[in-house]
């Protein structure tokens, strides 16, 4: 008996973790391609060598988890341009586009 109910609760554990560790559905090239966008977008006005570089990573991404982890160096780029504040907007305003694609725990905003 406690056998089975721990394989029972390890078959919910794995399918749980499984589920949130993927998206319920695979972006299309065209769903990358808008996401790549809003975030070039938010460092469309930092003229530096670092956003240059930046600008060349996106290019490259290949899913919305790569472009989810490029947010923290255009919050980077954004603050040295304007500040914190400027950068925490438009960085919150990207959410929006990386719903479905990630785990809604990891769609935090910035404080």
């Amino acid at each position: 008996m406690e056998t089975a109910l721990i394989s029972v609760l390890t078959r919910i554990f794995r399918v749980n973790l499984a589920s949130r560790q993927r998206p319920h559905r695979t972006p299309s090239v065209k769903d990358v391609a808008r996401i790549r966008s809003q975030l070039e977008h938010s460092i469309s006005d930092c003229p530096s060598d670092a956003a240059q570089r930046l600008r060349k990573k996106i290019a490259q991404t290949r899913s919305p988890q790569e472009l989810w982890l490029l947010r923290n160096d255009a919050y980077q780029l954004i603050s040295q341009q304007h500040d914190q504040s400027v950068a925490a907007d438009r960085i919150n305003r990207l959410i929006r586009f990386f719903e479905g694609w990630l785990d809604p725990k990891q769609l935090v905003r910035i404080k």
